[in-house]
């Protein structure tokens, strides 16, 4: 087993090395106020006093998100395998990235312990980051399961779509919104037949209380409810993800489809709900008609959890059609998975630059603009500092990083929200962080991705059918059909249906913040009304 000597805390050590250190001039100020801030920064509300290097020793990497790396450890007494993620304080720049990975922890803690929900072993925190030993599910994915068998039906659909509503239902009665519901959220335990599907992923989940209401846009694109973008949802938004799910399972791509985000977005305000297309005809009216209702545009009209599970077709699931939704789902639903492997797996190589990139540049850049040296600078300051320092960034991406981080309107910012979303707007227009992407799978630095550079790639992250899936992936993105991946063909597959600097939060919100202003001012936010069915 590599790497079983070392411990978690010398691997979020390691994670926040700088790379490329680049110096200027009046840098140490700000260099000081860091470490200070390092040193004092506390992330969770209950620290253990024994260190968890004391109790674990950290195993291979299971995984990589924008602020943690997921790795599997072994319990020195027990020799129970877990899963610890760790997540490096270097990389929380600012209040939101603290406070979400501190309501995360607390959401763990507080829900129930269910077969379905990933459990929280224990948490630790020390200087350099946050550790959170989680139970292991080494199951696989959801739609990887799938289209590992060789039969596929309305039942199975059924079954999936029951114990994701049940997780709702938990989530709900305890008072929390997921807010991030999508098949990749969903892993199975084990690799045996009746494995247990648990949500692992509570990263964006929030607090709620009955009638309260929310504006911040968080989630994946196509997953995302309407009233989400209009920016005035509640609980009601978790079902609309579990129903886009349905209709995935159901027929193998997603209900709402575009080739830009914006696309999109507009599709889902539209919500033109499409049962013409194969294998439609064949569904039955039953699983057709729960996945209309949980598509309701109005959250007032949508089924509830309960209502979901009550539902006629979810009630005789077991009874649910046995014949085969054909090849062309399961097809779909490869393709679907596949690319989102590549497309996650580039999405980490990004976010791994995003989160490490140097800010020396942006440190001098807020030293000019904050001219009384207070640490803070109004949003009039910062359009009239980025626009006398010459800066690149076109108004709208100007707009874009004041409303991502100006979320309580209070018209300042401080140095820390100032990096963070600076890092992740600086180089937009030269695409510099999705070339740096390519470049880490064109190992030969030949221009262009071959199809064992792929398969290593993911053979890194433990991919044990990578042959088939390089080859599946090549399959779909090598347009022109030359036997290899350009720039060009990469570029447009990370960019289909969502944006690639999605790899940050940060960037996440401010792109869906301004998304939503730009729907509200063309008209399109004011389309939704009743689902239409495409029958």
């Amino acid at each position: 087993m590599g790497n079983c000597c070392r411990s978690p805390a010398s691997v979020a050590r390691e994670d926040v090395k700088p790379r490329n250190s680049v110096h200027h001039e009046n840098k140490n100020h700000y260099n000081k106020e860091n470490e200070t801030t390092k040193k004092t920064i506390r992330v969770l509300n209950e620290i253990s006093k024994v260190k968890i290097e004391e109790k674990y020793l950290i195993d291979k990497e299971l995984g990589r998100g924008e602020f943690g790396v997921t790795y599997l450890c072994i319990g020195k007494e027990s020799t129970e395998l877990l899963a610890v993620k760790s997540i490096s304080k270097r990389k929380l720049r600012s209040n939101v990235d603290v406070e979400d990975v501190r309501r995360e922890v607390e959401i763990m803690k507080h829900l129930p312990t269910n077969s379905n929900i990933v459990s929280l072993k224990e948490t630790y925190e020390d200087e350099n980051g946050v550790h959170l030993v989680m139970e292991l599910c080494e199951g696989g994915e959801l739609f990887d399961r799938i289209v590992a068998r060789g039969h596929y039906n309305e039942r199975a659909a059924a079954s999936v779509v029951k114990t994701i509503v049940e997780v709702v239902q938990i989530c709900h009665n305890y008072g929390v919104i997921h807010r991030d519901l999508k098949p990749e959220n969903f892993l199975f335990a084990n690799k045996k037949e009746n494995s247990p599907l648990k949500a692992i992923d509570f990263g964006l989940s929030i607090f709620f209380k009955p009638g309260e209401k929310f504006s911040e846009i968080v989630g994946s694109p196509y997953y995302m409810a309407p009233e989400v973008l209009k920016r005035n949802y509640g609980p009601e938004i978790d079902i609309w993800s579990a129903g886009v799910i349905l209709y995935i399972l159901l027929c193998g791509v997603p209900p709402f489809w575009a080739e830009s985000e914006q696309g999109v977005a507009q599709a889902i305000i539209r919500g033109v709900i499409d049962f013409k297309r194969d294998p439609w005809p064949n569904v039955s009216e039953s699983a057709k008609d729960l996945v209309s209702k949980m598509l309701q545009a109005d959250p007032k009209l949508r089924l509830t959890a309960k209502q979901v599970l009550e539902h006629s077709w979810l009630q005789h699931a077991k009874k649910a059609p046995n014949v085969s939704l054909g090849d062309v789902v399961k097809s779909r639903l490869k393709q679907f998975s596949v690319m989102n492997r590549f497309k996650r797996k580039a999405l980490r190589v990004i976010a791994e630059h995003l989160s490490v990139e140097e800010v020396e540049d942006i440190k001098v850049m807020f030293q000019k603009i904050d001219t009384d040296n207070d640490g803070i600078v109004s949003v009039e300051e910062l359009k009239v500092g980025l626009q006398k320092f010459g800066s690149q960034l076109a108004e709208s991406e100007v707009q874009m990083l004041i409303e991502a981080v100006d979320t309580n309107g209070k018209g300042t910012m401080d140095y820390g929200e100032f990096v963070a979303v600076s890092l992740h707007l600086q180089r937009m227009a030269n695409d510099e962080h999705l070339r740096r992407a390519f470049s880490y799978f064109d190992k030969d630095s030949n221009g262009y991705i071959e199809l064992q550079e792929l398969e290593d790639a993911l053979l890194e992250d433990g991919t044990e059918d990578c042959a088939d899936v390089a080859n599946d992936i090549f399959h779909e993105v090598d347009t022109d059909k030359d036997g290899k991946i350009s720039y060009d063909e990469f570029a447009a597959m990370m960019k289909t249906g969502t944006d690639w600097r999605k790899a940050s939060r940060h960037y996440s919100r401010g792109r869906f913040n301004s998304l939503s202003i730009k729907l509200m001012k063309d008209g399109s936010l004011n389309m939704g009304g009743e689902p239409v069915t495409s029958t």
